[in-house]
């Protein structure tokens, strides 16, 4: 992947000689997604393009999320009035009972998902220790479940608000048994006095009418509806929610499966438009939320929405990052993974402004130039112009780069840093050209190596390749990125002809290129160097402060 060598970075320096490598992308890795928390409040209208319906001016940018959803107050079907707080969950959303509106109207509700009864009570503390608003007991879950006995238990010594929902296997969960004990011991729990129960859309008319007339007034029964192959039409959409509204829900949930970021567009749509308390949930494979949830508290109608767009993208630290220099600035704003398969298709369909800036990663740089209105070279960086929506690219990672490596050879030849950049003459030999596959890459490497005055090798001749000692070597690709740790794109013979080895890669923030590398005596540079140098510029780019260096590498320090 061509990321550092550019005819800019070069523009003052002595450097004319380099040589550029191609590569074969590493396998990609599983789906992973980041939870998101909205307000409902109707001031925040960013469009969501979608390509079943006209362009529609929705409230916020949660369909970006596997969980997103609105609410409204209103009245159900059963004439109950409707609350205005939310809660979410690894597998559902509530509504919060009780009056009041909370200036962020939304929840954390933790699940709980354990074999025995003792070891939910544990969970449930310590549910409440890590600042959840309310617990969802998966009773699917358990080993040995005595439904009069461990619901009293459960409802008892649960510090929080509580959610039952007991899952068949036809529904995605885990209880196999008898449908009308199931179905008792939700019953059982609502008489016991549970906040919420889950019912499934499948069962929901005849289980309503079990309790036509003897349901509690504090207890709000959520229809369920789960879709664990794709997510349907907007037209089939509102179809499921009518049928569940039918039945007289207090609370319409729909659950569907996101094959790419921006199916979950169609279930924003149908969330944001609706008129009765509703959940929208898109799940995907390996979604983790563990990581995520302290991100979301303070979303509000006016939060600039930012990311890392790529594909694998669950590795990168950016979010951890940029979140927590947003908070100590004040900024307002959110940065979460993006895992985007097609970046125009994405950019289109999340058009609004509240989509203020994107990071982008392997192996979406060289797209996303074509995706920019303006830019100059590769792109890393995209800002999306808050007075008419366009977008400008920018390529902040060699400048991370170069630093990091000029830093390098200044420690390691004792050089002072008013002397002129230590680059100068050197033979630097750049692993990466971008491009689908190893021949597409090699005349990508030519062409480049042609612009800078460099020449093209095949990854296969880079062992054999030292026309001279002291070279400089630059990995810019993900050969040997998590989870593909023991890949290393030149042998380890060959590394004794380099003073200096610099990886891009910071997951691991050791690569075996650079474990080998210094066993060879060479200088090492962690890519994690370039990804702190390359976040000043964007942080700036994205907020107009000044980035807050010391906290970056504070925070860094850590990982």
């Amino acid at each position: 992947m061509w990321k550092i060598i550019t005819p800019a970075l070069f523009s003052g320096q002595d450097l004319t000689r380099a040589v550029l490598l191609p590569h074969q992308p590493a396998k990609h890795e599983p789906y992973r997604t980041i939870p998101h928390r909205q307000s409902h409040q109707p001031s925040w209208s960013p469009s969501i393009n979608m390509t079943t319906s006209s362009p529609t001016d929705t409230k916020l940018p949660s369909s970006l999320f596997p969980i997103s959803f609105h609410t409204h107050n209103s009245t159900s079907p059963n004439g109950h009035s409707q609350p205005s707080g939310l809660v979410s969950s690894a597998v559902g959303l509530k509504m919060e009972s009780g009056g009041g509106m909370r200036k962020n109207p939304t929840l954390i509700c933790a699940p709980i998902m354990a074999d025995s009864i003792d070891k939910m009570v544990i969970d449930m503390a310590k549910a409440k220790a890590s600042t959840a608003d309310l617990v969802e007991i998966r009773l699917d879950t358990l080993k040995s479940f005595n439904p009069c006995e461990d619901l009293q238990v459960l409802i008892k010594e649960c510090p929080l608000p509580t959610l039952f929902t007991y899952r068949p296997v036809w529904e995605g969960g885990q209880y196999g048994g008898d449908e009308k004990e199931r179905l008792d011991a939700l019953r059982l729990a609502m008489e016991l006095g549970a906040d919420y129960i889950d019912v499934e859309l499948k069962v929901a008319h005849d289980f309503m009418k079990t309790i036509n007339g003897k349901k509690p007034e504090k207890i709000k029964v959520i229809v369920s509806s789960h879709n664990y192959q794709n997510t349907p039409s907007v037209e089939e959409l509102g179809d499921i929610v009518a049928r569940i509204q039918s039945t007289g829900a207090d609370i319409v949930k729909i659950a569907t499966t996101a094959l790419e970021i921006t199916d979950v567009a169609r279930i924003f749509q149908i969330t944001v438009h609706s008129q009765v308390p509703i959940i929208g949930i898109v799940m995907g494979d390996g979604v983790d939320l563990t990581d995520s949830l302290c991100k979301i508290w303070q979303l509000v109608p006016d939060t600039k929405v930012y990311g890392i767009i790529g594909k694998p993208v669950g590795h990168s630290k950016s979010p951890m990052l940029y979140n927590k220099a947003f908070k100590s600035a004040g900024f307002n704003g959110v940065y979460v993974h993006m895992l985007v398969d097609d970046l125009a298709k994405f950019l289109q369909t999340y058009s609004s402004t509240d989509f203020a800036g994107f990071s982008c990663t392997i192996p979406r740089k060289e797209v996303a130039v074509k995706c920019c209105d303006e830019s100059i070279g590769a792109v890393n960086c995209i800002i999306r112009s808050q007075s008419d929506g366009k977008l400008f690219g920018y390529n902040t990672d060699y400048v991370g780069a170069i630093s990091a490596i000029e830093d390098g050879l200044r420690a390691r030849y004792n050089i002072d840093s008013t002397a002129g950049s230590p680059l100068a003459g050197k033979l630097f030999v750049v692993i990466g050209a971008g491009g689908a596959g190893k021949a597409l890459a090699y005349e990508r490497a030519r062409e480049l190596g042609d612009i800078i005055g460099g020449d093209a090798l095949s990854l296969a001749d880079l062992g054999l390749f030292h026309p001279e000692e002291d070279m400089i070597l630059a990995n810019t690709t993900s050969i040997g990125m998590q989870p593909n740790i023991d890949e290393t794109p030149i042998p380890k013979d060959a590394l004794k002809y380099y003073s200096l080895v610099f990886d891009a890669i910071y997951t691991p923030k050791i690569t075996r290129l650079l474990r080998e590398a210094e066993e060879c005596g060479a200088t090492t540079v962690s890519g994690l160097e370039m990804f702190i140098g390359q976040a000043y510029e964007q942080y700036e780019r994205f907020t107009g402060l000044l980035a807050p260096k010391e906290l970056f590498r504070k925070i860094m320090s850590n990982y």
